[in-house]
């Protein structure tokens, strides 16, 4: 399994030990997360962390997917998540998206994982670009994506679903030579 080293972070596969702390996680983050991401609410359980586990290793084993846990350096204290997923194989992109848990937001968790799955997606997927939608409103997001470098692209109207409802998106791209060298 790909294990990538983000700085200070460790970005892995989930196990089933860790769907405790993913479900606590997402708890905490329900006020924040929650809004951008309907998954995240206060009810989320551990049953319901072992399911998104699930699907991560399907979709690793499919390659319609890649998605990893943001763990500290000894690979345990879970902080986040980040995924390149969305793939367009005929044109060679796909989405990647991000989430910090309440406790380890402004810490540089998402600005180390875009980095480096941006790098991933490029030197190991050979994809040609990488984007990061965001819906509108989300400011911590859009922060992330500028403080990657990524270019900021357009307003893209009803390009999300979120909480049943389309919305526009923030759309950011990076392509390999907007990123520095590993």
């Amino acid at each position: 399994m790909t294990h990538l080293h983000a700085g200070d972070f460790l970005l892995r596969p989930f196990t089933a030990r860790d769907a405790p702390t993913f479900a606590a996680a997402v708890r905490e983050s329900s006020s924040s997360v929650g809004r951008w991401m309907d998954w995240a609410h206060a009810a989320f359980s551990e049953a319901d962390a072992l399911a998104w586990f699930a699907a991560c290793d399907s979709g690793r084993v499919a390659g319609s997917s890649h998605e990893f846990g943001i763990f500290g350096s000894d690979g345990y204290s879970f902080v986040g998540g980040a995924g390149l997923n969305q793939f367009n194989a005929r044109h060679g992109f796909c989405n990647l998206g991000y989430w910090v848990r309440e406790r380890a937001q402004r810490q540089g968790v998402a600005s180390a994982a875009v980095a480096t799955l941006a790098r991933y997606a490029f030197d190991d997927l050979k994809l040609s670009r990488v984007e990061i939608v965001i819906a509108d409103g989300n400011a911590p997001s859009v922060g992330v994506a500028e403080k990657a470098g990524a270019p900021y692209e357009c307003l893209a109207r009803n390009r999300l679903m979120l909480h049943g409802r389309s919305v526009d998106a923030h759309v950011f791209a990076l392509l390999p030579s907007d990123i520095s060298p590993s």
